[in-house]
Order: C-alpha cells, then sequence, then structure tokens
C-alpha cells in the first residue's frame, strides 16, 4: 500500500473511486461530493496553497483518498477534511485512519487552526473514526460547501 500526493494522471481513477463507493453504498447523489464539478480534476483542484490530496494505491490501484483544503466560503483559518472514500476492498485495514493522520499533519503544517468535516448520517464507520482522532459534532454547518445532503458537521481544534 502506498499513500501519495496526487498526480493528474489519477483524476479520472479518483473520480471513478469516488463514484463507484457512493453508487455501491447508495448514497444520495445530489448535495454531495457525488455532484461536485471538481470530481473530474482532483489534480487541479488540490494544486494551490494551503491544499492537498492524497490517494491510496494497492499494486497500482487507486482504492481511495482524501485531502484538505480552505473550507469554502469561510474567512476563518479553518481548513476541511474532503472527499475521504474507499472502496469496500479497502476498508478496516486500518488506511482510514493512516489517511486521516497524513491529513491532519499537513493542515498543522499549513498553519490551520482547526479541521471540519461534513459527512453522512449513515457513514458510522466514518464517524467513529473522526471521533477516535478529536474531531466533535456540531450543531450547525460552517462555511458553505454545497453539500446539502451531509447534515452531519464535525470539527477539530489542531
Amino acid at each position: 500500500m502506498i499513500i501519495r500526493e496526487i498526480q493528474s494522471e489519477d483524476n479520472k481513477q479518483i473520480a471513478n473511486v469516488i463514484r463507484q463507493v457512493f453508487i455501491s453504498d447508495d448514497y444520495p447523489k445530489t448535495g454531495t461530493a457525488f455532484a461536485d464539478k471538481q470530481l473530474d480534476f482532483m489534480f487541479e483542484t488540490y494544486d494551490k496553497p494551503k491544499s492537498i490530496y492524497f490517494v491510496v494505491e494497492i499494486e497500482g490501484k487507486i482504492v481511495g483518498g482524501a485531502g484538505v483544503s480552505q473550507l469554502d466560503n469561510s474567512e476563518e483559518n479553518i481548513c476541511e477534511l474532503q472527499k475521504m472514500y474507499f472502496l469496500q476492498e479497502a476498508r478496516g485495514k486500518g488506511i482510514g485512519f493512516e489517511m486521516i493522520q497524513k491529513c491532519l499533519t499537513k493542515a498543522k503544517e499549513f498553519g490551520y487552526e482547526k479541521c471540519y468535516l461534513e459527512t453522512l448520517p449513515e457513514m458510522l464507520a466514518a464517524q467513529s473514526l473522526y471521533k477516535k482522532v478529536g474531531f466533535e459534532y456540531l450543531c450547525e454547518p460552517l462555511g458553505g460547501t454545497g453539500h446539502i445532503s451531509c447534515p452531519v458537521w464535525m470539527i477539530k481544534s489542531l
């Protein structure tokens, strides 16, 4: 297993991974990452200051990813943990924990004070992981991500 920064040639594979997760797990397609315009241009989306996206590769195949970037529509020094999705074959192996640690380390290096995320209520394993690393629930969303179908909001001080 290799966790590495996204490259432009990874765009198609990671977009397919994220879409496949939504389809196979029957998550909402509107108001979520599934409908994001940047899904097909992940390298370009994260190719900016204080932003990074990692992919997980197993035997040459991308099986998941996650990243951090400035929280949209927020003036505060808060990043968002974004597009953390893994194919079924990559789950339950500690990859999510390793990935989130890598993202939070980078967020601290970038100088962010807090890390925010949005998720779906049915993503209980993900929420358990987020709580394990110190995220706490919020009563309302921050910023303006456009992910209206993600009514679970969490934050962590860095």
